[in-house]
């Protein structure tokens, strides 16, 4: 079993002194598009030195959680895991890297005619702007660059850019169970505690952590598609520069349908009216929109149902509305599912409050983001608002108790802003 040596913690604490250098979508889109070896090679060179550092950030605070949540069991496991892909990263390019490579990254750095990408906005989701244990965040322009043509790279770059992707491939895979591990923990947190309440200041730590688990799983899984290569068809590794509205939207109605119908044993359940350009496109995430939108689909098909009954003949049905503004696509979903009382609205967005009945955890399940069972975990709600929130949109919910319910997706159509670093 893994164990953090004094040694290792000392570096983890070093790292974590430094800040984290925040990436807009449009500056991955422009660095990523028909990237040589040598491009490629350049972000190995980065994600080797931000990912250790958001990394230590993690184990820090892993470290320091308040009310003893640190001892507990399924914590502690989470903390090795970081730390051991900590300890992967920054022991990777001094067993891997030739002094040949060593010169060209380098001259790299040196070179002043490389095209840097331009300056993110910042993210309305960073309540206390971008600075970090009191420094401010370095410029992307200084670490991360846009295409190098018309240089021949030599084969062991090739070799070493191959090796990096699987190490951050397996570091991926490992992190895989976090979520449900760390809902483990929380659980294990409220036995311990003979409390059914989660603290707002454990509230504030599950955002920060989950918002930073969002984005170091963003850098790998981008950086591992550009070099699988070739990308399909207006794909820039995991990113797509035509996401369509209409389709996406569709294809989570009907998976959410299928969930409800499947779960309730409904003939027919509550149709989903879409009101959509079919020719509303934008450059997004397809997986977080997904995402996004399945959850929000299926809180509203559950509440329709509950409220009606599964003997019901015709249920009243629900709108999905998308509205194109010069800033932001908004995504309205109506249901009639008779709403939430007042003071129920802000537990709606903590974590492990749900309507549903409860559910156990399942202690074999670590294979997936997105298809986690956390229908009547309560992580639903708070999991999609931070999927928007990292690009630069929002989540927000408006209830009429006796009625019904309304929720408002904003996504970010300019792609410019910049991620929120905890």
């Amino acid at each position: 079993m893994f164990r953090i040596t004094p040694q290792l913690s000392e570096k983890i604490k070093h790292f974590a002194t430094f800040p984290q250098t925040g990436v807009s979508l449009r500056q991955m889109v422009m660095f990523g598009q028909n990237p040589t070896q040598g491009t490629l090679f350049k972000a190995s060179q980065f994600l080797s030195e931000e990912l250790p550092i958001r990394l230590a950030h993690r184990v820090q605070e892993l470290e320091e959680l308040p009310h003893n949540l640190s001892d507990m069991p399924s914590i502690v496991r989470v903390k090795n895991w970081y730390a051991q892909s900590f300890q992967d990263l920054v022991e990777f390019p001094h067993s891997e890297m030739s002094p040949r490579l060593k010169d060209i990254a380098k001259g790299m750095n040196k070179q002043a005619d490389m095209q840097a990408l331009p300056e993110n906005s910042p993210n309305l989701a960073m309540p206390n702007g971008p600075t970090q244990n009191g420094r401010r965040g370095v410029s992307l322009s200084h670490r991360y660059h846009s295409a190098m043509d018309g240089v021949e790279w030599p084969v062991e770059m090739h070799a070493y850019n191959e090796k990096f992707t699987k190490m951050i491939e397996a570091v991926k895979r490992r992190h895989d169970p976090v979520v449900t591990t760390v809902a483990q923990g929380i659980l294990e947190f409220k036995q311990a505690k003979r409390s059914h309440l989660v603290d707002t200041d454990i509230q504030a730590f599950l955002d920060r952590f989950y918002m930073s688990r969002i984005g170091i799983r963003m850098l790998i899984g981008q950086h591992i598609a550009l070099n699988k290569g070739p990308s399909r068809k207006d794909y820039v590794g995991i990113i797509c520069t035509r996401t369509n509205l209409a389709d996406m939207a569709q294809e989570a109605i009907d998976n959410a349908k299928f969930i409800c119908e499947d779960h309730y044993g409904l003939f027919r359940g509550p149709e989903v009216h879409l009101h959509c350009r079919k020719d509303l496109e934008f450059m997004y995430v397809p997986s977080h929109l997904s995402h996004m939108l399945f959850e929000l689909l299926k809180n509203s098909l559950r509440a329709v149902v509950e409220q009606y009954g599964t003997e019901c003949e015709e249920y009243p049905p629900i709108k999905l509305i998308v509205a194109q503004g010069k800033e932001d696509i908004a995504i309205k979903i109506s249901d009639e599912g008779g709403g939430i009382p007042r003071s129920g609205v802000p537990l709606v967005w903590t974590y492990m409050y749900t309507t549903a009945p409860s559910q156990s955890l399942d202690p074999t399940f670590d294979k997936s983001d997105f298809k986690a069972p956390m229908a009547g975990f309560g992580y639903g709600l708070p999991i999609s608002r931070l999927y928007a929130r990292y690009f630069g949109g929002d989540l927000k919910l408006i209830s009429m108790e006796g009625y019904g319910t309304d929720v408002y997706l904003h996504l970010n159509r300019i792609s410019n802003s910049d991620e929120p670093l905890p």
